[in-house]
Parts: structure tokens; C-alpha cells; sequence
């Protein structure tokens, strides 16, 4: 079995969907499991529904609803012959859901509301997407993910109860299996107990996509996307990014830790527990190699390169000279922990520290306000962190070329250099 997961970009016309079925046609020798995200830019659409509604602007969120509406239906229009009408059918139960709360007064936390009509998108599109594979010929079995995932109530950022999930997967999955070849089912929702609707925060539909291989054993995870596949460094900073045919668990996991835009960390552990690989394939061309993510050791992987741009500096020095001991280093931990602020890169001295963050306007400011107490605060901005895995000293003397050196670290792996432009 295999687990297959197509992002909103790969379902988001009539053409893209079409594209879909196609590559579920070249591997319909054995049974899949997809995992669908919601149609291009409608989470984004949505996300202005709720924060409408939870502002008491009622009409406004009926109004932008009514045109994800449409946009639905217009492609089911454009995709679907036969089973237009059963689908449209589906789609209402849906629409209802939302609207049913949006007549509603907002009596709970925006979170909440969040949750409930965000989850919307992709009910919407694995709907359409079911009925159009049945349409022509790839039989499958649509499934309510919200029926199977258990969470808590942490909406916008739930947790997954593993081992009731589990015995859902058990009790409505595998003999799913035994109707179609093909179950089709939603990233990123969930719901509790109480069958409210979560949604399972930062890169949720490829964490989906993960539990549902770790707990079907698959024999692997393919998340298809619109790049060739993981590149040495973003492509549009770098014209002359690679691309890596191989990677293993901790490499990835690092490169994000980085800032690298590639698979979530969280999307790695439920594969890493049962070492099944991770396939990252280019639905625009499923002939490419893609990049294939696995448990063995690797060698000689080429420089791996992330750039940060519009990154602060915070200078912050002990107000009496004293040295930069435990009780100031916990408190000002504390304070990153509260603001849930992740350095960049932290440098000590005796009575000096430095933090390099994203520059978050807001969070940066109360970031130094509350550091103020304890040290004498200087904030420098404009910066830019260069951070090069298995670096060579050639790649960075040019990386480097028109900047000023503010802070470096560095490993026998690993160089970070914090920079700014000359002028």
C-alpha cells in the first residue's frame, strides 16, 4: 500500500484535477491512499470568513462564502458529466455546515471559528475530486477524515490522540479497501470528541499524509508537489539551485530547522518510527526522480543553502557589567518561550548576548520591552543570515561578496554568517 498526497496547487483547476487522475491511473496496480489538500487559494479565502464572522460582520462573511461557493461549483460544472448532480448533492452538506454557523452570533474564541469553517476546503475538494475518479473509471471510497482523526481541542494547532486514531484507521480504513482500490480522504482536519472540527496547524496535510503511512504500514509516502524535486536552495534566490536525489531523515529535519522551506519535522517522525520512506515527486512531470527520504546514511550530499532575509539583531548587555550568568539566561529563555520566538542564532560573551530573529515587528518589540529589565537593549535591523550545510570555503567567499560580516558561527558542517548589504 502507498500513501499519496497532492497539495493545493496540484487541485486547483480543471486541468490540475485531470492531472490527478492520471497519475492515479499509471499506479492503480496497488491500493493507495490519498490525502488531498484544499483547491489553491481557498484556505486563504476562507481564513476571511472566519475572521469576518468573528468580527460581527455577518454579511460580509456570507458574501465571501458565497464566492468559495461558486468557485466549487463552477469547477464541478466544468469536470463533472454524470456524477455532477450527486456531487453538487455533497457539496450543499457542506456549504450547509458553514452556513448553519454563520448565521450564528460569535460567542467563542476566533480559534474556534477557524477550526470550523477553514476545515471546509477540504471537504469541498476531495468531494469534487472522488466523484470525478469515479467518473471516469478509478472506482474509490471517499472517507470523512474528521471520522477517523481524533484530536484534542487545541484548535488551529490540535494534537492527534494516536491510539484512538489508530483504532478508527482499523475500524474505517482498511475495509474501505475491500470496496475500491482507491480511499480518498482530507489533510489537515481532524475533530475532537465532541466532533468539533480542528485543523492540525503549520504543514498539516503532509502530517496527515504521515500518520496515515505510519499507521498503515505503507510501503511509502509520496507527496507530490510542483517542484523536481528537494533542491540544494530555493530556486527563485538561487538560479542555479540543484536538485538532491537523496536525503535521509536528519538531513531534512535539519535543513528545516534552518529555515529551509521543505517537509516539516513533524511530518518526518511518523515515518522515521516505522522507516518508511518519503518520495517527493513533481506532479507536473511524474517522470522526474523526484527526491527519495529515507532512514540510511548518506555521503557527499552537495552544499545545502539558506538565506534569510529581513533578520534583527538584538544586542543585549548586563546592566552593571556583571557576567551573563544562569538566572538571566532563564528568564530571558523564558521570555522567547512566552512570545514563542525561536532564535536564529544566539551568540554569548561574558556580559553580552546576542539574538538573531525574524523581524516580527510586534514580537520583536515585546521582545526587547521585556528584556529591558535585565540588560541594556540595542536592536539592529536590516540583516541577512546566510546558513550553507557541508559549506565550502570557495561557495562562501562568494555568498559573501558585498556584505559586511556581523556575527558568524560555525562547525565542521554547518556556517552561519549574519550579514549586511554594503552600500
Amino acid at each position: 500500500m502507498q500513501v499519496f498526497k497532492f497539495g493545493g496547487a496540484s487541485v486547483n483547476s480543471v486541468e490540475r484535477i485531470k492531472n490527478v487522475a492520471a497519475i492515479l491511473q499509471q499506479n492503480s496496480a496497488e491500493k493507495i491512499l490519498v490525502v488531498i489538500s484544499a483547491m489553491g487559494k481557498t484556505t486563504n479565502a476562507l481564513e476571511k470568513v472566519a475572521t469576518a464572522f468573528s468580527n460581527n460582520k455577518q454579511e460580509e462573511a456570507l458574501q465571501l462564502f458565497e464566492l468559495v461557493k461558486q468557485q466549487h461549483l463552477t469547477t464541478a460544472k466544468y469536470l463533472l458529466v454524470h456524477n455532477y448532480l450527486a456531487c453538487v448533492a455533497q457539496l450543499s452538506d457542506f456549504f450547509t455546515e458553514v452556513e448553519w454557523l454563520l448565521h450564528d452570533k460569535p460567542v467563542q474564541e476566533y480559534d474556534y471559528y477557524y477550526d470550523q469553517v477553514v476545515c471546509c476546503g477540504e471537504l469541498l475538494s476531495t468531494a469534487i475530486v472522488s466523484h470525478y475518479l469515479n467518473e471516469v473509471g478509478l472506482v474509490n471510497k471517499w472517507l470523512d477524515v474528521r471520522d477517523i482523526f481524533r484530536t484534542d481541542d487545541n484548535f488551529r494547532d490540535a494534537g492527534i490522540d494516536w491510539n484512538m486514531t489508530a483504532e478508527k484507521v482499523k475500524q474505517l480504513v482498511l475495509p474501505a479497501f475491500n470496496e475500491a482500490g482507491i480511499v480518498l480522504t482530507q489533510g489537515f482536519i481532524g475533530a475532537t470528541d465532541e466532533n468539533e472540527s480542528t485543523t492540525l496547524g503549520r504543514e498539516g496535510s503532509d502530517y496527515s499524509a504521515a500518520i496515515f503511512a505510519n499507521l498503515l504500514a505503507a510501503n511509502s509516502l509520496t507527496i507530490w508537489k510542483d517542484v523536481a524535486a528537494v533542491m540544494n536552495a530555493d530556486p527563485k534566490q538561487f538560479a542555479d539551485a540543484q536538485p538532491i536525489q537523496e536525503l535521509n531523515y536528519d538531513e531534512v529535519i535539519e535543513m528545516a530547522y534552518y529555515g529551509a522551506q521543505v517537509i516539516h519535522p513533524k511530518t518526518i517522525k511518523p515515518l522515521q518510527n516505522k522507516s518508511i520512506p518519503l518520495q517527493v515527486k513533481c506532479f507536473l512531470d511524474p517522470a522526474l526522480k523526484g527526491t527519495i527520504i529515507h532512514n540510511q546514511l548518506l555521503r557527499q550530499l552537495p552544499p545545502i543553502i539558506v538565506l534569510k532575509e529581513k533578520q534583527v539583531l538584538l544586542h543585549l548587555h548586563t546592566q552593571d557589567f556583571s557576567f551573563i550568568g544562569e538566572e538571566p539566561l532563564s528568564q530571558l529563555y523564558q521570555m522567547l518561550g512566552s512570545l514563542k520566538i525561536k532564535p536564529n542564532l544566539l551568540q554569548t560573551g561574558a556580559v553580552s548576548l546576542a539574538l538573531c530573529l525574524d523581524d516580527r515587528e510586534d514580537k520583536i518589540e515585546k521582545l526587547a520591552l521585556a528584556a529591558a529589565s535585565l540588560f541594556e537593549v540595542q536592536v539592529e535591523k536590516g540583516l541577512t543570515l546566510l546558513t550553507i550545510r557541508h559549506y565550502q570555503e570557495a561557495l562562501l567567499q562568494q555568498l559573501t561578496q558585498g556584505y559586511k560580516q556581523v556575527m558568524r558561527q560555525q562547525t565542521p558542517e554547518v556556517v552561519q554568517v549574519l550579514m549586511e548589504k554594503l552600500h
